[in-house]
């Protein structure tokens, strides 16, 4: 589909529920134009018939009655005014709520892949400005065309019915307004393009800046990060100035161009008026008619100029609007009989010959298969970059996989609806999310309906209640943007508790025990065992100590099983496993941990 097909089709996909407001807004606009085009006709009965001697002596007696009749006209035109104004605000904020809403929830169904392109503060950008910027042209400046174009047509036949040699003088200047007017729209568009694209990287150092306030303190970067603001300030500003100047030299020439229309509408009226071509009053209201017709075609401008913006924002838009969106299956029940995959009846979980690359060529996994009986704890053993994370990713189909294939139950993951997979697994990362709620709120995302026993027994579990209970407001202690108010270990705990009562079948540990001491390391491993029954406990982790209790371990080095077994089979092997443990492991631990 073109470009202008598709923009057609989003704006009436998004004007439903407006449709009515925006025809409304359209009909009470002609209604205030046709009214306004009547004001001119009664100054030149005024002059012509009534002060002029035309023998309409009433009404030379009782002026107050024209003065009247024009009072009406401008209460009726600022009534049908009024309906525009309000239709249009109605039509416009629904067209904008459906956008926004539209492109919110396509959002939370783009893959990661795509978010891992995308900058948070451009996403953020083309959600909000660049919404903006197309529903003021869709509805304002779309009325305004319809409302020109019915205004040019009843005033410029009016205008010919009263003299066609000075109707087609100013019909002379419409072409040329239309030339320069295309012009600078072609010129105002690919300056802002670059203003908003501008715009967009200013909005990410913001949104960095603030989400990473600790960082910033933590390291002394303040200067650095008011430096690298101020810069891409600049450019912004830069952008937005020469844009300005444009705008400043089009108006310019357009003030200018005006300016000679009005010269000579009333130039060579006075001189048709002497010649007696035509009356007094009618070129009284032939020179208001040119008037009212001078700044709505001066106006074409603008409205080209937001059409370039809102083009450029369409484009933006689109960009997110057509991106490829995760295939979830909402479906609840398959019948394998009917053609279609069963869920699985176990929660087994086998990767066999699987190989991924988040870039073309550089591979993160290679050849990589082992499995994982419901119910057991698999430990993961690793260096940075070994592959570790995007094992759980793609087990929970964060990024779709390339080759070989995954299964839970015997069923491929890729088979199973996406909703339903990731409620199977419950994780915690190294860097858990918390939102700016209460630590209640925060523990209860993934049941909102929870008890505050249940919400406590899942923060029991991960040794975090008493550190909860020592805040004045507890579990009503309101946590700052991204758990800021709490401590690290205190945040990882919060996260886990959230995991634990989700109560998932499959329990996934991406290095999450790191931030808490070895203490309550055991502590949150030995609650799991004696609280957690039957569930798949998947734990990641740079911490020998983390995993020595688990039923079988896997070593992953440079995206390859190297080894797997034991704790007990890979400490008596040589190999990564015995050396990390031997770096890791005081003389006292190891024998604590051979007793």
């Amino acid at each position: 589909m073109s470009k202008k097909g598709r923009k057609k089709e989003v704006i009436l996909r998004y004007f439903q529920g407006s449709k009515r407001y925006f025809a409304c807004a359209v009909g009470a606009s002609f209604v205030t134009t046709g009214l306004n085009a009547v004001t001119p006709q009664i100054f030149r009965f005024s002059i012509d018939e009534v002060l002029g001697g035309g023998g309409h002596e009433f009404l030379a007696k009782n002026l107050w009655l024209l003065a009247l009749s024009i009072v009406a006209v401008a209460v009726l035109s600022g009534g049908s005014t009024f309906v525009t104004r309000t239709c249009t605000a109605k039509a416009g904020e629904n067209f904008a709520k459906n956008m926004r809403d539209a492109l919110f929830v396509h959002v939370q169904r783009l893959p990661m892949s795509w978010h891992d392109q995308n900058q948070t503060g451009d996403i953020i950008q083309r959600c909000t400005s660049d919404v903006e910027v197309i529903r003021n042209f869709v509805v304002t400046q779309l009325l305004e065309v319809f409302r020109t174009v019915f205004l040019v047509g009843i005033s410029f036949g009016i205008m010919v019915s009263m003299n066609l040699k000075l109707a087609l003088v100013v019909l002379l200047f419409v072409p040329v307004v239309a030339i320069y007017s295309a012009v600078f729209y072609r010129l105002i568009a690919k300056r802002f393009t670059k203003a908003d694209e501008a715009e967009g990287e200013l909005s990410t150092v913001v949104q960095e800046n603030a989400t990473g306030v600790r960082v910033v303190r933590a390291f002394g970067r303040e200067q650095f990060e008011m430096d690298r603001f101020q810069e891409k300030n600049e450019i912004f500003a830069q952008m937005w100035i020469r844009l300005g100047t444009l705008s400043g030299l089009y108006w310019g020439v357009g003030d200018l161009i005006t300016g000679l229309q009005v010269v000579a509408v009333i130039v060579l009226g006075a001189v048709e008026a002497v010649h007696g071509n035509m009356s007094v009053g009618e070129f009284v209201a032939f020179a208001s008619y040119n008037t009212v017709l001078v700044w709505p075609v001066r106006g074409l401008g603008r409205i080209l100029s937001d059409m370039s913006k809102a083009g450029v924002s369409f484009e933006r838009v689109d960009y997110i609007i057509h991106g490829q969106e995760e295939a979830y299956k909402e479906t609840e029940s398959f019948d394998e009989n009917a053609g279609k995959q069963a869920f699985p009846k176990s929660m087994d979980i086998v990767f066999s010959h699987v190989s991924f690359a988040y870039e073309q060529g550089k591979h993160v996994l290679h050849d990589v298969s082992f499995s994982i009986p419901q119910g057991k704890t698999f430990g993961i053993l690793g260096g940075t970059g070994s592959g570790k994370s995007t094992v759980v990713q793609l087990l929970t189909r964060l990024y779709e996989l390339e080759e070989g294939t995954i299964t839970v139950g015997g069923v491929d993951i890729r088979k199973l609806p996406l909703t339903w997979l990731r409620r199977q697994v419950g994780m915690v990362l190294q860097e858990p999310f918390l939102y700016s709620r209460t630590i209640r709120e925060n523990i209860a995302a993934p049941v909102p309906g929870a008890s505050l026993e249940d919400i406590r027994e899942a923060a029991k579990t991960a040794c975090v209640d008493d550190a909860i209970m020592g805040f004045t407001d507890g579990y009503e202690t309101l946590v700052g943007e991204r758990g800021v108010t709490l401590s690290g270990g205190q945040r990882q705990r919060v996260a886990i508790a959230r995991m634990l009562l989700q109560k998932a079948p499959v329990m996934v540990f991406d290095d999450s025990l790191s931030a808490v001491d070895s203490q309550t390391d055991y502590q949150i491993r030995k609650a799991l065992k004696e609280r957690v029954n039957g569930a798949t406990v998947i734990l990641i982790s740079h911490r020998i100590t983390t995993l020595m209790s688990a039923d079988q371990i896997m070593v992953l080095n440079g995206g390859q099983v190297e080894q797997m077994g034991t704790h007990s089979e890979l400490i008596e092997r040589e190999g990564i496993y015995r050396q990390i443990y031997e770096i890791q492991m005081s003389g006292d631990d190891r024998k604590q941990v051979k007793q």
